[in-house]
């Protein structure tokens, strides 16, 4: 209630109740009006890009909720504003909160808000949010089905993502959308076989059971050929599980055409499958577990499935309820697979402190796993556990050995035998079980059982149970022949006590005296019709139903005469003894793990297992690396002593590896490139043919007219260095400033392996080239060594001293203005120690990365220490984010002990701070590196004006402008100390200004060309105030952060 007035009060008050409280502007106006413009006006307010106006709309729709007016339209506006902008924000847990939350809101209207979201993050550099797009994936089609040909598009996308994180929720989202295109995983299925090791484990449960129906689909069966092992002696331990046959009719019709077929040869991708998975059996996670068993079930020869025995013995040692769900599944396997658990039949003997559903599944196991070797062990188990005080669990021990005795002919005497003696138990429910056990016993062989038969007649006195009583009568009407003195007296004391019982009694009597009067009429006949007539009035309809009929049958009557002659062959006809069966038997068709089989009915969402088919897809559909495999066999062609190497590495993961890639858009860049870099080279060639190999490729480095009269001056001194050829420094050079040439035709090598052996120079020639490079590109990163560092040092100081007036314009000067102001020197990425003596440190030269200005040029420091030459330096397979690309150095065919040299390679970091991760890989080893770039390495300096510069700072206000305050100690108020800690943070240029306590810098990211502005205002009285100015909002916030850290240390 006080809302309202306390809101108008600040907006300046109403003039009445019926007046609009707000009339000072358009967009406030109508604001509690009927006119549907008011909604318009707020709406655009909610999209500009002023926070003030989507601040003020935000404060009148609340306003107008706690009036009680209807906003709902503008919902999708508000969660625009809310949930999108912190899907922009820097900090990927956040964008990742947004996305889950946004996804979260279960209203149509936001679903194409939502869609834009998902394909934004499904593109975002963090894996976690495209693992949190691959989840809001699902939520989006339950809203919304028609929204699915979309969502396959983003789904097929996050299937070709390389990164572990994500693999197991797309696979989840897959399986939600659209499991019917299984040509989505074609050309992912080697790089999710080979991801799945390092996958989370709720991801590889999902991934196992995709691929598990995968391959259904797309092998042949591994056992397709067992009929025809059954005929062969030798393969007799495959014939004694010929149970595995699943439906008659195609398997018959297959057996008929086997002996035309091919033998069996297993797919290698079917193969690859169950290699990877076989090492998850030794998963801490039992579900995992419990995947790969049931994926070797349904997949593996018979001959392999073994090896999922002992995985899954070892769950048993689990909770209670891991160890239900996995004694379901063994009791499942065991029907079919009984020699798999054998030698595990301890595993299986029953604690006292196990809960009764695990005693009767653990029972249900060991009843599977008998056989006439250990049958005496088991039923000496069996005694045991009849003597438990669990009821429940003694009934079903009852059962098991009935079913032994059924299963197993030499042993159903003594189970027979130990049944009669628990008749005598005192325990009524132990009497009762034994004589349903018995009733079904007897049928096998009644003629030999006539005393247990009337000892069972004994039992009608004592035993209350109505289903023992029920089998007691059944048993006695069944087998009346055999104890022709004892049966008239058992009905005549049932029909005394005919009302008491129960109805499954009262049936069984209504049997017993049909089956007497057709027998002994002249004993029966009276009693039996008391019992018609008690029946004929009972409370039960089905009694009542069952008299009259039999009645009608038995006695003989004008209109029944002709159907009672047939009363004997209807009661008294032959009945087939019961089969004991496995309640387990027929839950195979439901796979393995699944809920559905766990319930035994067919669960919400459970999709069949497919049969396998009756010819072998095409296999070439998963082969979708064939540039790789080229670039690989290039490469071998060129090393002929590495060739074993690579051949024996890329077998299995090179395909692998490749399907992670895009090849089209590897394949323009790098032509891109190349063709750039080629023309450098064959122009600078021609130019310089008559002059030493070695300025040739200098001056194919060098591109201004400014430096070159320096820069061959240095080339004198770097001559007379390597003609003396005595220092290592002088072999560090060699191979580190080659760099431009050797990149080019890196680069060359991936697209046309022919045109990089047509322009490759001799390694003779070449390595005086890269010799007097190296003191000229590498100047900023040589150490302080005898000969080489002074004519660098030189130009670095007087080139620093030359940034003090940064106000030049000149645009032939700019070169000589970038390269001097070096940023963080060296760091460490790999340690000697971790890299078996090959020490590596790393650079950010700050120069134009030659073939791609796009790209950060990133100096890399070999170094080798150890005793043995370090032979292949190269780099393997990246696994970069989304966005990132590397341009690799050319490969180091050997770097000899105590040797140093530096390469050059390019990384667009994508206008982002997150590391680019790689592998420098050797003849012998693999290391796994990363490179994290500073944000001030993002960008290269722009020279403009004043007056430009004030331009383009007054188009990047409002959001695009960050400002903070810091105080600048004493040790930073001189001018020259100001430029040199802003430069060293950030390469930018410096704008000239007409004040004197004014800094201006200028730049633009290196990706997207945006510009960054910088202003240090720093004042003599009072608090210096940083500015930055860039649409780039994250780069213009981490790099304030850097420079006020720079600035106040």
């Amino acid at each position: 209630m006080s809302a309202a007035p306390a809101y108008s009060e600040d907006k300046g008050g109403a003039g009445g109740p019926g007046e609009p409280e707000y009339g000072h502007d358009p967009a406030s106006g109508g604001i509690f009006s009927s006119d549907y413009k008011r909604h318009d006006d707020l709406k655009e307010m909610l999209d500009t890009n002023k926070d003030s106006l989507k601040l003020e709309a935000m404060k009148r729709i609340v306003a107008m909720i706690a009036r009680g007016k209807n906003a709902s339209d503008l919902f999708p506006a508000v969660v625009k504003n809310v949930a999108c902008k912190n899907i922009e924000d820097p900090n990927q847990l956040i964008r990742a909160s947004a996305l889950r939350v946004l996804s979260s809101i279960r209203v149509p209207i936001i679903v194409p808000i939502m869609m834009l979201a998902i394909k934004e993050a499904a593109s975002d550099m963090s894996p976690y949010v495209r693992k949190t797009a691959a989840h809001a994936i699902p939520k989006l089609y339950s809203l919304d089905s028609d929204q699915k040909d979309q969502l396959i598009e983003v789904i097929e996308k996050l299937l070709a993502d390389k990164t572990t994180l994500v693999a197991g929720s797309v696979v989840m989202a897959f399986e939600e959308v659209c499991p019917e295109r299984i040509d989505l995983i074609h050309k992912n299925y080697r790089k999710l076989c080979n991801l799945l090791i390092d996958v989370e484990e709720w991801g590889q449960v999902v991934i196992i059971s995709m691929l598990t129906r995968y391959a259904r689909t797309q092998f042949l069966s591994p056992n397709q050929n067992e009929s025809l092992l059954e005929e062969n002696p030798e393969k007799a331990f495959y014939g004694s599980e010929e149970d595995e046959v699943k439906g008659p009719g195609p398997e018959e019709a297959a057996a008929t055409a086997l002996p035309a077929r091919k033998p069996y040869v297993m797919d290698p991708d079917h193969r690859l499958l169950l290699r990877n998975t076989k090492p998850l059996l030794q998963s801490r996670s039992a579900a995992v577990v419990m995947a790969v068993a049931q994926l070797y079930f349904h997949l593996a020869p018979k001959a392999e499935v073994g090896v999922i025995a002992k995985a899954l013995v070892r769950l048993l040692r689990s909770h209670s309820e891991v160890q239900y769900v996995v004694l379901q599944n063994v009791a499942t396997m065991s029907i079919k697979r009984r020699g798999m658990f054998e030698p595990y039949l301890k595993s299986f003997y029953i604690r006292s402190t196990d809960p009764t559903q695990i005693k009767i599944l653990k029972l249900e196991v060991l009843t599977n796993l008998a056989n006439e070797t250990n049958i005496p062990t088991v039923l000496r188990e069996f005694q045991t556990y009849i003597r438990s005080m669990d009821k429940d669990f003694v009934a079903a021990t009852i059962q098991a050995i009935g079913r032994c005795a059924t299963n197993i002919g030499r042993v159903r005497d003594t189970c027979l035998n130990g049944l009669v003696q628990l008749l005598s138990n005192r325990d009524e429910l132990v009497v009762a079980e034994s004589v349903v056990v018995i009733k079904k016993l007897l049928q096998m062989q009644p003629a030999q059982h006539g005393e247990i038969i009337k000892h069972l007649a004994k039992l009608t006195d004592n035993i209350q149970v109505p289903m023992a009583r029920a089998s007691i009568l059944w048993l006695i009407g069944e087998y009346c022949e055999h104890v022709p003195r004892i049966a008239p007296d058992v009905l005549r004391k049932m029909a005394k006590s005919f009302t008491a019982e129960e109805d499954i009694v009262k049936l069984q009597v209504i049997n017993l005296a049909a089956k007497l009067y057709l027998t002994n009429s002249k004993q029966t006949k009276l009693l039996t019709q008391y019992v018609l007539s008690l029946a004929k009035y009972d409370q039960n309809y089905d009694i009542r139903d069952r008299a009259r009929f039999t009645r009608q049958l038995i006695v003989p009557s004008e209109q029944g005469g002709a159907l009672s002659r047939h009363a004997k062959k209807l009661f008294l006809a032959p009945k087939p003894a019961p089969v004991l069966e496995s309640s387990f038997k027929d839950r195979d068709h439901f796979q393995l793990g699944s809920l559905s089989h766990l319930l035994n009915a067919k669960a919400t969402g459970y999709q069949e297992l497919p049969d396998w088919p009756e010819e072998a897809p095409d296999p070439s559909v998963r082969n979708v690396e064939v540039p790789e495999w080229t670039k690989c066999s290039n490469r071998e062609k060129r090393k002929e002593k590495e060739k074993p190497f690579y051949s024996d590495s890329e077998g299995e993961s090179g395909p692998t590896e490749s399907a992670d890639s895009n090849p089209e858009s590897d394949s323009e860049s790098d032509s891109k490139s190349s063709s750039e870099s080629s023309s450098g080279d064959s122009s600078s060639e021609s130019d310089d043919e008559d002059e030493e190999k070695g300025r040739s490729s200098e001056s194919e480095q060098s591109e201004e007219e400014g430096k070159r009269k320096k820069m061959k001056k240095r080339k004198t001194v770097a001559e007379g260095h390597r003609e003396g050829s005595s220092s290592d420094e002088g072999s560090d050079s060699s191979s580190s400033s080659s760099e431009s040439e050797v990149t080019s035709e890196s680069e060359e090598e991936q697209v046309e392996s022919t045109s990089w052996r047509r322009k490759t120079p001799p390694s003779s020639k070449s390595a005086p080239a890269a010799k007097e490079i190296s003191l000229l590109d590498l100047e900023d990163f040589t150490p302080p060594s005898v000969q080489a560092v002074s004519p660098p040092t030189i130009v670095s100081t007087s080139l620093a001293t030359d940034l003090e007036g940064l106000t030049l314009t000149d645009s032939s000067l700019v070169p000589s203005l970038l390269s001097p102001v070096p940023g963080v020197g060296r760091q460490e990425l790999l340690h000697r120690v971790a890299g078996e003596g090959l020490a590596v440190e790393y650079a950010f030269s700050r120069q134009p990365f030659p073939g791609d200005p796009h790209m950060v040029s990133v100096h890399i420091h070999f170094s080798n220490s150890s005793e043995n030459p370090i032979k292949g330096l190269r780099v393997g397979t990246p696994k970069l984010p989304a966005g990132i690309s590397i341009q690799e150095f050319p490969e180091i065919e050997s770097l000899a002990p105590g040797e140093s040299t530096t390469a050059v390679m390019g990384i667009n970091f994508c206008d982002s701070t997150q590391a680019a991760n790689f592998q420098l890989c050797t003849q012998t080893r693999q290391f796994y590196v990363c490179i994290q770039p500073p944000v001030g390495e993002l960008m290269a300096p722009v020279f403009m004006s004043e007056n430009e510069f004030k331009k383009e700072q007054g188009k990047l206000t409002g959001m695009n402008e960050i400002t903070e305050k810091l105080t600048l100690p004493d040790t930073c108020r001189n001018d020259h100390i100001v430029v040199q800690k802003v430069t060293t943070t950030a390469n930018l240029g410096r704008v000239p200004c007409g004040t004197s306590d004014e800094y201006r810098f200028a730049g633009r990211t290196l990706t997207s060309g945006s510009l960054v502005l910088l202003t240090l205002d720093a004042r003599p009285a009072g608090a210096a105030q940083l500015t930055v100015n860039s649409e780039k909002m994250v780069i213009g916030t981490m790099l304030v952060k850097d420079v006020v850290q720079a600035l106040t240390q």
